[in-house]
């Protein structure tokens, strides 16, 4: 009697989150909060911290072989390169700091590119117990306030008895938030303090993907809760969004300030520069509401972003 042949073996794919990147390596994060470190099938490395993926497992690790469709994507780009930051966040928090004095343009930039991405930000004053440096920051912040920016005070180091931590957990609760900031304004101390955890946390997470070590290079997702519905995201400090992934024309409606106004202008193609009746460049201040500093940022943008276009 000849032997029956033997029945295919099925493996059925996995749905999980992916947590930690580093390189090629990724931890993802199953439904039942098992953690496996995978690998993307082929040489590119797409998926990214927040992404929701399909994955089979290989030996003790798996391989990803989907990526789900992504509700945002936050994502930086200049002339060499794109770099992608995170999927799927609900927010993005831009941590600034009474010292170092934080640059208007590198806020700017922040603020365009959450937009861009369609995720809300939220800009958060470091260190109020630095006076008067603070007082002056949260002074140059006005006109951000002033169209609709959310703008919280915080002492993160625990030198004042209201540190502005717990406002500003009210706004974290139930989203998913990535938190973004320059070397020096606390971003560390923010993620201990939010998630006592954190650094043993990142300890395991290096042991799974193989680090040894755990670096400003990785972007890890920590939840803040035990029932996992609000969660923060760590990323690695960089100087600057670059946005020439951003159609020059977009630019005026991704400014809240600039965006009110263009509306009123006497042709619809106005780039907001030089044409007549341009609703925008009438409301300069003193006589208008516009600051004469955000209409030098975003002629200088457009600028920027036009010669990326045309040497794209």
């Amino acid at each position: 009697m000849s032997a029956r042949p033997h029945s295919p073996i099925h493996v059925t794919s996995a749905r999980g989150r992916v947590v930690a990147s580093y390189g090629r390596h990724l931890l993802v994060e199953t439904d039942d909060g098992r953690r496996v470190r995978c690998h993307p099938r082929g040489k590119r490395t797409d998926a990214v911290v927040g992404d929701m993926v399909d994955w089979l497992p290989s030996g003790d690790e798996g391989v990803i072989t989907a990526i789900h469709p992504r509700r945002s994507l936050l994502r930086r780009q200049d002339e060499l390169r794109t770099k992608t930051l995170a999927a799927n966040m609900d927010q993005v928090l831009i941590m600034l700091a009474a010292e170092p004095v934080f640059s208007d343009e590198h806020l700017t930039r922040a603020l365009i590119a959450a937009r861009d991405a369609d995720v809300a930000p939220l800009i958060v004053l470091n260190k109020r117990d630095v006076q008067p440096a603070f007082d002056d920051a949260w002074q140059r912040l006005e006109p951000y306030r002033a169209m609709g920016e959310t703008v919280l005070p915080l002492c993160v180091g625990g030198a004042l008895p209201d540190d502005g931590l717990d406002t500003l957990v009210s706004h974290l609760r139930g989203r998913a938030t990535l938190i973004i900031g320059a070397s020096g304004v606390g971003k560390s101390t923010l993620v201990n303090r939010l998630v006592p955890s954190a650094q043993a946390q990142t300890q395991a997470i290096s042991r799974a993907l193989g680090t040894g070590r755990h670096t400003t290079t990785h972007t890890t997702w920590y939840w803040l809760d035990e029932a996992r519905s609000g969660a923060i995201v760590d990323s690695p400090g960089f100087h600057a969004f670059g946005l020439h992934h951003i159609e020059p024309r977009r630019l005026a409606s991704l400014m809240p300030d600039i965006a009110a106004l263009v509306g009123g202008c006497r042709f619809a193609n106005c780039t907001h520069r030089q044409e007549p009746g341009c609703a925008v460049r009438a409301a300069l201040a003193p006589q208008g509401p516009l600051s004469p500093r955000r209409w030098q940022l975003y002629q200088a943008l457009y600028d920027e972003l036009s010669r990326a276009r045309a040497h794209g």
